[in-house]
């Protein structure tokens, strides 16, 4: 399960957090489990993690995630879940991008797309060169 608060994405435990701090500080809805009774610009609703996005996902807590992944020395948020067929696309071309790119920050994110989804499985039409 993940979170969507004011517009972005949130993996389980920020979302959590985030709705944890929202009713400690009296600005949760009456009823936090009745989701039709407010909008998730004013409180974290559950999403499902395993809708499949035309892009990889990250928690939009980015380097203060939870569960942030560290990086070349930097951290981005969690990564999770699926990808469409456009989605898949975008990683291929991020790979193509990278294996011509010097940066290793961008590498960096790319390798760990790849390997995260093709460790659930998703093939691609190319590989990244440098791992």
């Amino acid at each position: 399960m993940a979170f969507i608060y004011c517009a972005d994405i949130y993996c389980d435990d920020c979302g959590q957090s985030i709705r944890d701090h929202l009713i400690e500080e009296g600005s949760a809805p009456l009823d936090p489990s009745d989701e039709w009774s407010y909008d998730s610009d004013y409180f974290p609703k559950y999403a499902d993690d395993d809708d499949a996005s035309d892009c990889p996902q990250h928690c939009a807590s980015g380097s203060t995630c939870v569960n942030a992944i560290e990086l070349d020395g930097d951290k981005v948020g969690l990564l999770f879940g699926e990808l469409t067929i456009d989605g898949i696309s975008y990683v291929e071309e991020a790979i193509n991008n990278a294996n011509h790119n010097d940066s290793t920050w961008c590498k960096a994110v790319v390798g760990l797309w790849y390997l995260y989804f093709s460790g659930k499985g998703y093939q691609f039409k190319v590989a990244p060169n440098w791992l």
